[in-house]
């Protein structure tokens, strides 16, 4: 007589084979999350590959926790630790993993790219136990050209993102960050500026579609979940409404020919009076046009502690070096751009310069992932709608003088992102913007100088605040600063919040009061269910 197994009872005998596979080194905690994810999703993957906790392999825990952390303020062994971090390879393991967390009391921290600059994608200060879902395995890129989109999973890279439009076409592009190495599921999250946001606007802004799990375990497309999440997640920050599983991108137009260049220029070939003017005139060039400025100390000489300050302008143009000559002759002569200045290249190639490739990089080098930048740092945030005048920026050099490893990064405004509406999506920084700054101290030496140089960029931004926005004073989500209040702290957190959003805060509250009334989804910086 032939032996017959029912649909049912293979599916008991495998989910009976998966829970004995479990390995005792897991924890009872652990343990009980396995089991709950099996009842829970379609698991047919070794339980231990996706695993990683201290009791299991303290090694490969360590190694995981910190493999993609740009913050290596946040890695310290006084930082918590999660109980152990889960990698879901399907959507379903994530919705899995929101029930079983719940189920648990199990606090979550999401992590797709790992570049939060307070940690808060790996470290939970105040909620205890905690585990990490980190979606670096869902990282499929579909691109549609005869739709001018592109399915994108919460793990891709931006870089990666770039890599599979150019796969398909070489006229294509999508205006989002400069750092290769950024995940998109929450990249995406806090708004997404690029160096084609003159042109085109923010990542965000250019977003069609998303899926996302909420606090019920649902997967929710835009349909689903409803125009006022859909209008929260594209900029309301990361970590406040619900997982990321994937955006539905809008392709943009790039020419055939872009074009790039670096002018460095110091205090002694007059730099104040430079940047001066480029404070004058970054946000009313052609909008093709978008050139950042990267400021920090650079020694004059080869003798220690003679420093001055050097500020490289470095711009990406969507046209030939022809056209851009002539837009910086008539715009921006003080620069003194030459021919010789200029890179022609493929939008692909200039989105590599920006983010600090060298030119004999293949694309393919955009697949590996990994963070250029590492480091122990502080980072803040402002923006500037008056130029600031001489005597601001001779005292701010002053104090970058005092400091071992400042820099700061200013970004234009204006084109595109002075025609958008600030109430669009949660990122309200638009018109009347010149620039956006971004400021940092890095350290190499850990906790040993970390006292030093936070009361540093501390002191710098209260000096700056006299020349920067006011009521509020605003900062940018994405660059997180916990210094602006927390929601654990004494402040309110209309403080921070209004800084992040301005009058787009309040309807975030209220959204997310509707869609997470129990606060599932939260961290120190997570919009709260209401305020007051």
């Amino acid at each position: 007589m032939a032996f017959a197994i029912s649909k049912r009872n293979a599916t008991a005998f495998l989910v009976t084979l998966l829970l004995v596979s479990v390995p005792l080194s897991f924890s009872t905690l652990q343990q009980d999350f396995v089991k709950c994810l099996v009842d829970n999703s379609d698991v047919s993957f070794p339980i231990t590959a996706s695993f990683f906790s201290p009791d299991q392999n303290a090694t490969l825990f360590k190694e995981e926790l910190e493999s993609t952390a740009q913050n290596l303020r946040y890695l310290t062994p006084s930082n918590p630790k999660p109980v152990f971090i889960f990698e879901p390879l399907y959507e379903t393991h994530v919705q899995a993993a929101v029930v079983c967390a719940k189920k648990l009391q199990l606090h979550l921290r999401l992590r797709s790219g790992g570049h939060d600059y307070e940690g808060l994608s790996f470290v939970a200060e105040d909620e205890t136990p905690f585990v990490i879902v980190d979606l670096s395995k869902l990282r499929q890129v579909d691109v549609d050209l005869d739709s001018n989109s592109a399915w994108a999973h919460a793990g891709a890279t931006i870089g990666e993102v770039y890599y599979r439009i150019q796969e398909k076409s070489q006229t294509h592009g999508f205006p989002a960050g400069l750092c290769s190495s950024l995940g998109i599921g929450g990249h995406l999250v806090g708004g997404a500026y690029g160096s084609m946001m003159r042109k085109f606007g923010l990542g965000a802004d250019n977003v069609l579609d998303a899926r996302i799990v909420d606090a019920n375990g649902q997967i929710l497309d835009r349909a689903a979940m409803g125009e006022d999440v859909f209008w929260a997640i594209r900029g309301g920050g990361g970590g406040s409404f619900g997982v990321i599983l994937a955006w539905k991108i809008k392709l943009v137009p790039v020419p055939a020919t872009v074009t790039v260049f670096t002018v460095t220029k110091t205090l002694e070939q007059d730099g104040t009076k430079v940047l001066y003017k480029w404070q004058q005139v970054a946000d009313k060039l052609d909008d093709d046009l978008f050139i950042r400025v990267i400021i920090s100390p650079a020694s004059k000489t080869t003798k220690p502690g003679n420093r001055t300050i050097s500020m490289s302008y470095q711009a990406q143009f969507l046209g030939d070096s022809n056209r851009l000559l002539q837009v910086m002759q008539k715009s921006f002569p003080e620069l003194g751009l030459t021919k010789k200045d200029c890179t022609e290249m493929s939008w692909i190639k200039s989105v590599m310069y920006i983010a600090g490739f060298p030119n004999s990089a293949p694309p393919e080098a955009l697949l590996a992932g990994k963070s250029l930048f590492k480091n122990h740092f502080k980072a803040k945030s402002d923006f500037v709608k008056e130029p600031i005048p001489v005597e601001g920026l001779e005292g701010l050099w002053e104090r970058f003088l005092e400091e071992d490893s400042p820099l700061t990064i200013w970004n234009p405004y204006g084109g595109m992102m002075s025609r958008i509406s600030e109430s669009e999506i949660p990122f309200p920084h638009r018109n009347g913007t010149l620039f956006k700054i971004q400021w940092l101290s890095t350290w190499q030496d850990g906790k040993v100088s970390e006292e030093r140089h936070m009361k540093w960029i501390r002191e710098m931004y209260s000096y700056m605040e006299q020349y920067v926005s006011n009521n509020p004073r605003q900062a940018y989500v994405n660059y997180r600063d916990l210094d602006l209040g927390t929601n654990e702290g004494e402040s309110d957190a209309r403080e921070w919040g209004a800084k992040y959003y301005k009058g787009n805060f309040e309807r975030l509250v209220k959204i997310k009061g509707e869609f997470d009334p129990d606060n599932f989804f939260r961290h120190e910086q997570s919009v709260p269910t209401k305020i007051g």
